[in-house]
């Protein structure tokens, strides 16, 4: 780190934070609220994958997405566009305009399908898991 930026964290330390305490249970919520975070990430991009086993423009995918009750894009569509080009640029996903409906259809490739599937078995191990906790 940078010393400028080490003395404005030690200057933080003595003022701005100061005050604030973290017990073990704020420590253990925040990772908590984290992991929580990054798992409805994965789910989002389990159920993006597998709505694009078949061909879907990215309205129909937003549509479906809210219909599993992932919200995550209503506000903001934008975000839904950047995961697709995203997906396209490691090749998960391939696009298509189709020129008579002026839309952008978006499709699995075979190397998406492979990662649709590891991520289908991460999801089935993780119930699997849950559900024996449950029943113990």
């Amino acid at each position: 780190m940078e010393d400028r930026l080490k003395n404005i964290k030690k200057s933080m330390d003595r003022t701005t934070f100061s005050q604030l305490n973290f017990t073990e249970k704020n420590r253990k919520e925040i990772r908590n609220k984290i992991n929580q975070q990054n798992e409805r990430e994965e789910n989002i991009l389990l159920a993006l994958m597998q709505l694009l086993v078949t061909q879907k423009t990215g309205f129909e995918l937003a549509q479906l997405l809210r219909a599993r009750d992932i919200r995550k894009f209503e506000d903001s569509q934008g975000g839904l566009y950047t995961l697709l080009h995203r997906l396209e640029q490691s090749m998960y996903i391939r696009s298509s305009w189709d020129v008579t409906s002026v839309a952008k259809y978006y499709q699995l490739t075979d190397k998406g399908g492979k990662v649709l599937k590891k991520l289908e078995k991460k999801q089935t191990n993780t119930r699997l898991a849950f559900k024996e906790l449950l029943e113990g």
